[in-house]
């Protein structure tokens, strides 16, 4: 039987001290989930709003809610409803409604944008290079601020083959810091997940997105 609580406090124990664990609960039970909490876990990241409606009622402000999956413009109003930060602004319309949004509840709303690091066309995010464009454009939205970026890398049998996609993304990342742009704070970096974390946090990330190795490996 998967042991969650001995899995998440072996991963708090392992990872250092600046690095936060999103339990990502795709497909999770709100049982698996609240165990994860008891054990330490303090953000859960979900991939869609629907799911991540129903297991809110549950679990409430307990923990803090990171949506790490695609947001549509439609669903938008709903997840500011639920969601303590959306990791994956990747279009300037996305952006400009959660502003929109935003305005209306009175509050500045924390977004990171998701740099699709390996250029490939069927994912979503932002090529590197369009970046720093990107980011310049929606600094002038003033119910977002930009805290950070988000990259998946590319899908890899060795964890050893995504680092230049992670390294790449610090290098985006301390550059976009440097230029002290308005209303963006370069503080999250979120790279990794259960099996390339570690690669990541060598290469500088402070948010891991770990779901297997915490939940045991869907069947």
């Amino acid at each position: 039987m998967n042991n969650i609580k001995e899995n998440v406090k072996r991963i708090l124990e392992e990872v250092p001290e600046n690095v936060i664990v999103i339990a990502a609960t795709k497909g999770r039970s709100v049982e698996e989930i609240k165990e994860a909490i008891d054990a330490g876990i303090k953000v859960i990241g979900e991939n869609y709003v629907q799911e991540a409606e129903g297991k809110f009622k549950e679990i409430g402000r307990t923990v803090n809610w990171h949506l790490i999956g695609n947001l549509q413009t439609n669903k938008v109003k709903k997840a500011l409803n639920i969601f303590d930060c959306i990791e994956t602004v990747d279009s300037f319309g996305l952006a400009k409604e959660i502003d929109k949004y935003a305005g209306k509840k009175g509050i500045i709303f924390p977004v990171f944008i998701e740099i699709n690091s390996g250029r490939e066309p069927q994912k979503s995010g932002v090529f590197p290079e369009d970046t720093e464009k990107f980011i310049i454009e929606l600094s002038e939205l003033k119910n977002i601020k930009i805290e950070g970026l988000m990259t998946m890398g590319p899908l890899v049998d060795n964890p050893e083959d995504i680092r230049h996609y992670f390294r790449l993304t610090k290098e985006l990342f301390d550059k976009i810091k440097e230029k002290k742009l308005p209303n963006v704070k370069m503080e999250y970096l979120s790279m990794g997940m259960s099996d390339t974390y570690k690669v990541a946090i060598e290469e500088g990330a402070n948010i891991i997105r770990i779901g297997s190795i915490i939940f045991g490996y869907r069947r």
